[in-house]
């Protein structure tokens, strides 16, 4: 027979076991416990396995069985208690979306039809010195040229001067408006050498406020710029007037232009021929004015002599140059603001131009030579841009244009329903846009429905064409409006 479990124990010696048992350790009190009955299984009558010692670092035994129900039913716990919140969170975040304002449907403008550039190339024949700028009616700027900083104006600070009269004293077409009296001082001036002025004026006698814009315009009265500041300030100080002129210049975007005088005789009147093109746009648009500026003389009653345009060879040129001013000093040089049309196709634009800055080459009393120098350089560039206008078909009837965007990610193409015909010259690009015209878009409608125009971005009296809607325009869907983000 073999040896007892504890005469092996005893053999191999204390808390051993031989082969494989021999890495368990007995507690020697527990097994004497167990040799002598008083430790047992009380479930199967068998003494209890031995204590097995877990190795340094180890982790305890996994436990086998009896965990795994406990957490499913735990886990469908959860989902009973998060289920019906997360199904009441997304029925309240789809009321939210419902319930929120719709964005208003807005134009916007196709990429094929942001813009159109003229075939070819123009260059406009600027002198080399000075600076200037032209614009056309309907099309917008087409050049400039030179530094843009501001110089002296000379007289063509009396277009300021005439328009501020205007816009205090408005004037129909041909309408002489109220007397105004010549007083001591204008008399005085008009005997001033060396300066543009209106001679021969009596204390006293009385002119229409329209014949004195005439000898404002026409031949620079430097004298009658003064008088009118007076007149409209009520008082003998044209310090008001100033004020005034420079308060206009502000309204038109004039940012670098300092009046200083109503006549320009100041050299520190100043401006650039950007700026001035802006007055040039704005002055044009009297009734009253315009007239006045396009005659090469006029014959006054209550004058001894015949009034006559420092303008009037290029009036007379045959180029349909209708003004507007001339403006010469020694400080400013020649300078010239000037008006002009060329019929196009159906339509006659006007176009305006300033040139600044221009100096002649020696002596020069009275900057003579300089006022024929600017006259010549800008007649130069009247005939080109008169010439290099074109008529171009930019958009065809039927054109894809753009789209009705609702905000919520739906387009609605947009067509022209007419030929969009534009006017420039080679090489000029023209920015498009599409205009609602300040009213609101429908969020629904049919095909063919005409929503808004296509016109030319940021240009006065532009032309532009009709775009109606290619496809029925209809509201963002219920999908759109669950899931927007914005």
């Amino acid at each position: 027979m073999g040896k007892s479990p504890k005469e092996r124990a005893a053999q191999l010696g204390p808390g051993a076991l031989p082969g494989r048992e021999s890495d368990v350790v007995w507690d020697s009190q527990r097994a004497g416990e167990f040799m002598t009955g008083r430790l047992s299984d009380p479930a199967v009558g068998r003494p209890p396995h031995p204590v097995m010692p877990r190795a340094q670092g180890t982790a305890p035994p996994a436990r086998r069985g009896g965990g795994a129900p406990r957490d499913r039913k735990s886990a469908a716990h959860r989902v009973r208690i998060w289920l019906p919140l997360s199904l009441v969170l997304l029925l309240a975040l789809a009321g939210v979306q419902m319930v929120r304002a719709v964005p208003d449907p807005v134009l916007r403008t196709g990429a094929d039809a942001s813009s159109y550039t003229f075939d070819g190339r123009f260059d406009i024949p600027w002198p080399a010195k000075g600076q200037g700028a032209v614009q056309v009616q309907g099309v917008g700027g087409i050049g400039t040229f030179g530094d843009p900083r501001p110089v002296p104006t000379a007289s063509v600070a009396k277009v300021m001067t005439a328009y501020v009269i205007l816009q205090n004293h408005p004037l129909k077409k041909d309408e002489a408006g109220p007397e105004i009296e010549v007083d001591a001082k204008a008399v005085a001036d008009g005997t001033a050498e060396d300066e543009s002025r209106i001679e021969g004026l009596s204390a006293g006698a009385k002119f229409s406020q329209l014949d004195m814009l005439k000898m404002l315009m026409i031949p620079s009265g430097n004298n009658i710029a003064r008088l009118l500041a007076r007149w409209d300030g009520g008082s003998d100080s044209e310090a008001a007037f100033v004020q005034k002129m420079n308060e206009a210049a502000q309204r038109l975007g004039m940012k670098d232009t300092v009046y200083t005088d109503p006549s320009g005789l100041d050299a520190k009147t100043v401006s650039t021929a950007v700026d001035q093109l802006k007055l040039a746009e704005a002055v044009m648009k009297s009734d009253a004015f315009r007239p006045i500026v396009t005659l090469p003389n006029a014959t006054l009653k209550g004058l001894s002599a015949p009034l006559n345009n420092n303008n009037d060879d290029l009036l007379l040129s045959g180029l349909s140059i209708k003004g507007i001013k001339t403006g010469s000093s020694s400080a400013a040089g020649g300078a010239l603001m000037w008006a002009a049309y060329k019929s196009v196709g159906d339509k006659t634009p006007l176009i305006l131009g300033t040139m600044m800055d221009q100096h002649a080459d020696g002596p020069d009393h009275n900057a003579l030579n300089s006022l024929a120098l600017v006259k010549a350089n800008s007649k130069k560039v009247i005939e080109a841009v008169r010439s290099a206008l074109t008529s171009v078909v930019a958009v065809r009837k039927g054109q894809t244009v753009g789209y009705v965007d609702d905000g919520l990610g739906g387009r609605t193409p947009l067509v022209a329903t007419e030929d969009l015909r534009l006017i420039g010259v080679a090489g000029h690009k023209a920015t498009l846009a599409l205009d609602d015209g300040g009213k609101a878009l429908p969020r629904s409608a049919k095909s063919g429905t005409k929503v808004g125009r296509l016109r030319l971005a940021g240009v006065a009296d532009a032309p532009s064409v009709p775009v109606a809607l290619e496809r029925d325009l209809a509201p963002p869907s219920l999908g759109s409006r669950l899931i927007r983000l914005g």
